[in-house]
């Protein structure tokens, strides 16, 4: 099992927008929803679940644009105005907790996701790994997720 140092830390393509995270994810997950899908141009989007009390911003200040998801929630994201790039999204109302894009990390040799949402929008050719917590829409309990990322790394302060 992997040991990660605290804080973790992340950057936009171009470098302008920086973050810094002082606690670490509770859970990464891959979501395959159309928005997702969208947003990414690609299959799907590979996100670690953080506190937002514990996520900022520590160079530029990020731009916001809003969105109704496929599961109903008004939901918005943080990007580099710059370049476009995706940092965190998050909800409104608040729940406490961001989308982070895993691929803004500094060091990504870590990230793995453990588990799949929206698997009713995935790719026809998209093969999980036979351990994957799976999901067809939104889960409604996430613990299956939070039990298996704790098994793949530590986090150290």
């Amino acid at each position: 099992m992997k040991t990660i140092a605290l804080p973790l830390t992340g950057q936009c393509q171009c470098g302008a927008l920086c973050y810094s995270l002082d606690a670490p994810p509770f859970m990464i997950y891959a979501c395959h929803c159309a928005v997702c899908q969208k947003q990414t141009g690609s299959a799907f989007v590979v996100s670690a679940t953080t506190p937002e009390n514990a996520f900022s911003f520590t160079a530029s200040e990020p731009s916001r644009v809003t969105w109704t998801s496929d599961s109903g929630t008004e939901r918005y994201g943080l990007f580099c105005g710059a370049c476009g790039s995706r940092i965190v999204n998050g909800q409104t109302p608040t729940i406490g907790f961001y989308s982070l894009r895993a691929g803004t990390l500094d060091d990504t040799s870590w990230v793995r996701p453990a588990g799949h949402i929206w698997m009713r929008s995935a790719q026809p050719w998209f093969r999980p790994d036979a351990e994957d917590v799976l999901c067809e829409q939104q889960p409604t309990d996430y613990s299956p997720f939070i039990e298996r990322f704790a098994t793949f790394q530590t986090f150290a302060e």
